[in-house]
């Protein structure tokens, strides 16, 4: 009975040590196929290098320069619209010079061949010996659109000196309009006289070297005699100022305006009107500051307010 029971434990472990011989074999035969599949897997999912294609290649550069020029071509279409626009102002202050030097060769004692500006001067010289012209050898700075606005400088600055040329040789009815006479606004009221008064900020007594006119704001402001514009713009205590010059030592200021419709410079005959009525720099309301100098010197305007017109 003993000896049975011993054979049959013998062969247990016999049995037990077979099968986990067989458990570590069956488990290494797993993993190779495992690795196997993946290894399987891996190629065939893996793409296959790419090769060199020169047209994909031609075809992303001519994508590429086709964008460029396209850009291009909208930058130059503006510059091109830029251009033209100052062509046309150059051109409309080409007609304006050509009707002034018109008007002074027909009324004024001087060669019209001179001032014939429609007309090409003569010009001539010797032919150069290198014609060609390289428009790529521009400075590193140059602008046409520059070099136009500040032919347009020029433009502006010759055709305020014609104009006091013109008024000088023609006499632009100066010497009849240069008389200074009557109100510098179109509708309002005299507020306040020329002497000392209470000043409206400080409430002391002060001189006041001129007469206010007031009136509603936005009213024309014009011009009490023929000159020449020597002040168009915001001064100390006068807001934006407009100074004439009559000749003679004398001259009109119209002061507190809301805005300036002349320029310095700019020839101004009587009744024009050369300002908008406002209440700019130390004032209480709309209204003109009017003052009459005479050799730089301040004096009582009424006199002229009052005095007929020739």
């Amino acid at each position: 009975m003993s000896l049975s029971i011993q054979y049959t434990k013998q062969e247990t472990q016999l049995e037990w040590r077979l099968s986990a011989r067989h458990g570590l074999a069956l488990f290494v035969l797993l993993i190779s196929l495992a690795t196997a599949i993946t290894f399987s897997i891996n190629r065939l999912t893996t793409k296959p290098e790419q090769t060199f294609n020169p047209v994909d290649q031609s075809k992303q550069d001519l994508s590429k320069y086709k964008h460029q020029l396209l850009n291009l071509k909208q930058k130059t279409e503006t510059e091109l619209t830029a251009v033209k626009l100052k062509l046309a102002e150059l051109q409309s202050y080409a007609l304006r010079m050509n009707a002034l030097g018109a008007r002074m060769v027909e009324q004024a004692s001087i060669d019209g061949d001179e001032f014939n500006f429609e007309q090409q001067p003569a010009t001539g010289g010797p032919e150069s010996a290198n014609q060609s012209f390289d428009f790529h050898n521009d400075p590193p700075n140059f602008s046409l659109l520059d070099e136009m606005n500040k032919l347009l400088e020029k433009f502006n600055f010759q055709e305020q000196q014609l104009n006091l040329l013109e008024s000088v040789m023609l006499n632009h009815n100066i010497s009849e309009q240069i008389y200074i006479s009557g109100r510098p606004i179109e509708s309002g009221w005299l507020s306040s006289y020329y002497g000392i008064r209470k000043d409206p900020f400080s409430g002391l007594p002060a001189t006041h070297k001129g007469i206010d006119f007031a009136g509603k704001e936005g009213s024309a402001v014009i011009a009490t005699g023929a000159g020449v514009v020597t002040w168009a713009g915001e001064r100390y205590g006068y807001g934006n100022l407009v100074e004439i010059d009559h000749g003679h030592g004398m001259k009109s200021r119209y002061g507190h305006n809301k805005s300036v419709v002349v320029a310095v410079g700019e020839v101004v005959t009587k009744g024009m009107q050369i300002a908008v009525m406002g209440s700019t720099g130390r004032s209480t309301g709309p209204h003109v500051h009017y003052e009459i100098l005479k050799n730089g010197k301040q004096i009582d305007p009424l006199k002229y307010v009052h005095r007929r017109a020739q």
